[in-house]
């Protein structure tokens, strides 16, 4: 079985992080989630079984603050501490951003990296798989920037002359099917939180599981 990250951002998809956590164990994965503040809005640690004695379990649940801890008590730096980005990398042998929302989509495509989770991505090896899961409003979704951002992500990829005129949709299937390590699982049409109807729904979690199986034994 192999080491998952799951990254998690903040869209109202995150409410699906329990159960995507708890499917990954099911199948003998060993699962640690980097989260970022927004998402935490959507879950709670104790819906993971990440809580003990009332503290959460910052090995398997991590937070920005826990990137370097003791910095809100003055505490610094000192050569030999862990950094925990680059230990998460180090770790994991699939990253799996899931939900993916607009803003994070944004970061990537730009290479920001301001929290924990986006300081993974800049750092992560391109040589091992890495899986996103877009979530995010119908009119966010087909707004001409997320054909931008995706392209851009696909070219850092090594994935290039993509044609312009491609929709999102398209655009996904081609980064899929040339992609060595970057794969996209498409969002789906629903009704939304917000109550819009439309495509832009994180895929279902049956079906994410069954890609990053497929990944997984694609790479062994």
């Amino acid at each position: 079985m192999s080491n998952v990250l799951l990254g998690v951002t903040g869209s109202v998809a995150a409410i699906r992080t329990p159960q995507l956590f708890r499917s990954l164990r099911e199948l003998g994965h060993e699962v640690k989630i980097v989260a970022t503040n927004a998402s935490t809005y959507f879950f709670r640690a104790d819906e993971i079984g990440l809580i003990s004695d009332g503290q959460r379990d910052r090995a398997a649940l991590i937070l920005d603050e826990d990137e370097w801890p003791g910095r809100g008590s003055g505490k610094q730096y000192e050569r030999g501490d862990p950094v925990l980005h680059i230990e998460l990398r180090r770790w994991a042998d699939l990253f799996l951003i899931a939900p993916l929302d607009a803003n994070t989509l944004a970061k990537f495509s730009a290479g920001i990296c301001d929290n924990c989770l986006t300081c993974v991505w800049r750092a992560w090896d391109q040589n091992r798989p890495v899986m996103l899961a877009p979530a995010m409003n119908t009119m966010m979704w087909e707004h001409r920037l997320t054909c931008r951002h995706l392209r851009a992500i696909a070219e850092d990829a090594g994935i290039s002359e993509l044609k312009w005129e491609l929709d999102a949709d398209a655009l996904i299937a081609e980064i899929n099917r040339r992609g060595r390590h970057l794969h996209i699982i498409p969002p789906i049409r629903k009704g939304l939180a917000c109550g819009d109807v439309g495509i832009g729904a994180m895929a279902e979690v049956d079906a994410i599981i069954a890609a990053v199986q497929h990944v997984l034994a694609s790479a062994s």
